[in-house]
């Protein structure tokens, strides 16, 4: 026995602390990921290569392996902090140009509204127009800006309701016994049976509140078989009008030369409580009313209405356009689509965060700041990819990946190189008083 097995022991021994150590360390650092030491034996190479009995001379450090492994997920209150769950790492640039890779998602915005992490590192990905189509090439860094949200002014309205089959005729009989309607009259709610109310945009993004009012004008007409072809019959007969900011005068939609309100349209339903497909009416221009925006070339779609023996209700009223808006936040979806959110309830698509992978993890080199860059041994990077396509994984918006370092497990292994330091230093401390010996012979 030498002294150089247990001095190779005390060496391996001490870089397995170091090691455990800095596991330790970044036991709360998030996206790190733990290493072990990984030893081989050593031998004399002897002369030829023949001998079977050879005494080893120590051990060494063959590696410092990283464990690419999961760590847990925790969430957090920053939108655009994100954790990866899956394979995959953020590829970031630095401020020479250079392209390193981190599973750290600890990001925020700069002056310049580029996604950067606390090493300045701007977040690599594609910039999308509205449609969530891709605007320009793949790795390149993601701004957010701070512009707002046009307004839209409404073209095609689209309502879906039911109109109680049960409502009745509104009216009186004359002095002559006929039955006459009461003319329509927005301010006597005698005057017609229902009324919807909803908020749509002008011309220049000016809000106008329109009220939908449905009066029926004649009742459902019975079906005759005997005739060739059988007549089906009818459901009964409705008017639509239509108000701009509850104004009955200028801002009407329609009036007659009487300033009496004017449908906007009549339909009569089928005899099943259907309308036929493609009801669709143009709007007259709407004047504007309190606001003074025009409304134009607008169509109002009704043909999803219907008149069953139910009670009057509307279930969709939509596409009147809405106000202009101002950024309100920021969000990242699952597979790394980047959406601006505005005041005005729109969200438009400005980037997509894209992922970088390795054919050989354990070849990255570590450069700190829970970063990595390719070497020969990792080989060059996969093209960069989607979140959730292909070997990716994905994303969580507001949340962060833990290191993956087990702290019980680490505690543990850290007795265990203790022990392993002492026991090397006793083969020293063994051979020493051999030599001692040796010398003391007489």
């Amino acid at each position: 026995m030498g002294f150089q097995q247990g001095l190779s022991g005390l060496n391996i021994s001490a870089k397995n602390l170091e090691v455990i150590g800095n596991n330790v360390a970044n036991s709360n650092t998030y996206g790190a990921k733990a290493s072990r030491a990984e030893f081989a034996d050593m031998y004399a190479a002897s002369l030829g290569g023949g001998g079977s009995n050879g005494i080893g001379i120590g051990a060494r450090v063959a590696s410092v392996a990283q464990q690419f492994t999961q760590g847990n997920i925790s969430t957090t209150a920053n939108a655009l902090d994100l954790a990866i769950n899956g394979r995959g790492f953020f590829a970031l640039s630095t401020s020479q140009g250079e392209t390193v890779y981190s599973r750290n998602g600890q990001f925020k915005r700069d002056k310049d509204g580029y996604i950067v992490n606390n090493e300045k590192h701007q977040l690599l990905g594609q910039a999308l127009d509205a449609n969530g189509a891709p605007a320009g090439p793949a790795g390149t860094a993601i701004q957010l800006t701070n512009d707002g949200s046009p307004p839209q002014k409404a073209t095609a309205i689209s309502m879906t309701a039911n109109l109680d089959a049960r409502a009745a005729l509104l009216g009186a009989n004359d002095a002559s016994g006929n039955f006459v309607l009461t003319p329509t009259d927005f301010s006597n709610a005698k005057s017609y049976n229902f009324v919807t109310s909803q908020t749509v945009y002008g011309d220049n993004g000016a809000p106008i509140a329109i009220n939908y009012y449905f009066k029926k004008t004649a009742a459902a007409t019975p079906g005759d078989a005997t005739q060739t072809p059988p007549d089906p019959g009818t459901g009964g007969t409705w008017e639509v009008y239509m108000s701009a900011d509850g104004n009955t005068n200028a801002a009407s939609v329609s009036l007659d030369s009487n300033g009496a309100p004017v449908p906007v349209a009549t339909i009569t339903f089928q005899a099943d409580g259907s309308l036929p497909s493609g009801t669709t009416f143009t709007i007259p221009s709407i004047p504007g009313g309190n606001n003074g925006q025009p409304l134009t070339g607008v169509t109002l779609d009704i043909s999803g209405a219907t008149e069953y023996s139910g009670s009057y209700a509307v279930t969709d009223l939509s596409g009147g356009g809405y106000a202009q808006g101002n950024l309100s936040d920021f969000l990242i979806e699952t597979d790394g689509t980047v959406k601006a959110r505005y005041t005005n309830g729109q969200s438009k698509a400005i980037a997509r965060v894209q992922l970088a992978d390795f054919k050989n993890l354990n070849g990255l080199q570590p450069v700190g700041a829970n970063e990595w860059k390719p070497t020969n041994a990792s080989g060059d990077p996969l093209p960069l990819g989607t979140p959730g396509s292909g070997v990716y994984g994905l994303l969580q918006s507001g949340a962060l990946e833990e290191s993956n370092v087990d702290l019980t497990g680490e505690l543990v292994n850290m007795i265990v190189a203790q022990r392993a330091y002492q026991a090397n230093a006793q083969t020293i401390k063994a051979e020493d008083q051999v030599q001692q010996t040796l010398v003391n012979l007489r």
